[in-house]
């Protein structure tokens, strides 16, 4: 671990999403096309890994479910332990992955110190930047939309996103927390199939009870935290049949251990689902 390193992330924490951005199944353009889940009822088997990881999608509601829902908007709180916060509207169409986000305050990570709104669209093949309502060509602020654009859609999805092409799935055992004993799932990615050397890894506690993956530790191997000591703790909310994480608490390791509160806390609030959207109409009521 590299106790400067996450120095850095804790203040600037644009950078604790880094690594989280992983190759996934991308169409060219929206369609209508609907989705049937290959196997309804998983097995949830610890001998077989990979099997809790589909256990876990089938628990959320389903990859299918999810794409014939559409789209979803939601506000999306994402908040320092000093008080300082991103506020956002997020819109995502699934059969794109196209990604929108009007930023109402932007203390961290977009445009920090600066008036005004501001909003990134990526419409599935490139991403616009505007502030108050005017275009910009800054290429820093432009690669800076198109990040946040995709990693945002990553964590939104990323109960199905656990099972794409390249994913390594390892069973450690179970382990008490909190009253709960998780089945632990350690996955990584094959570099033959991402192109990194340095692949993120995470540590799954799953409960067999309900299937969800209620904490997790993760690296990020873009600062040089190479070992998963990154804890994600995620509390959920069931929106017309998926279950969203709405609440998520991230802790930072110090020389000192974990503190007792959150360094960041991220919240999504008011999710709708089958919006009509279309990367035509995507701006429109904002």
């Amino acid at each position: 671990m590299k106790t400067k390193g996450l120095k850095i992330l804790a203040l600037t924490s644009i950078l604790f999403f880094a690594s989280c951005v992983q190759k996934s199944k991308q169409a060219d353009t929206q369609t209508e096309t609907v989705v049937e889940e290959v196997d309804p009822a998983p097995i949830y088997d610890t001998s077989e890994p990979k099997t809790i990881l589909k256990a876990v999608a089938h628990a959320h509601g389903g990859w299918g479910d999810l794409w014939n829902k559409r789209d979803v908007q939601y506000t999306y709180d994402y908040r320092q332990a000093d008080g300082k916060a991103d506020i956002s509207t997020e819109r995502y169409i699934f059969s794109n992955e196209a990604s929108l986000g009007k930023y109402t305050q932007h203390d961290i990570n977009v445009m920090p110190g600066e008036e005004g709104e501001v909003i990134q669209c990526f419409d599935g093949k490139e991403t616009v930047v505007m502030i108050n309502g005017n275009k910009t060509e800054d290429a820093q602020l432009l690669g800076l939309g198109d990040f946040l654009r995709k990693a945002n859609y990553f964590w939104f999805t990323m109960p199905y996103k656990l099972t794409n092409e390249g994913t390594i799935v390892t069973y450690q055992g179970q382990e008490e927390y909190n009253g709960t004993t998780y089945d632990k799932v350690h996955v990584t990615y094959d570099p033959e199939v991402t192109g990194k050397e340095q692949n993120d890894i995470y540590i799954l506690y799953v409960n067999p009870t309900t299937k969800m993956i209620d904490r997790f530790y993760f690296s990020l191997p873009f600062l040089g935290v190479n070992e998963p000591v990154i804890i994600a703790n995620y509390e959920y909310t069931n929106v017309d049949g998926q279950t969203v994480a709405t609440r998520r608490t991230y802790f930072l390791p110090s020389e000192e251990g974990y503190s007792e509160e959150p360094n960041l806390v991220q919240t999504l609030t008011d999710v709708n689902f089958n919006n009509g959207f279309t990367v035509d109409n995507m701006m429109e009521g904002l």
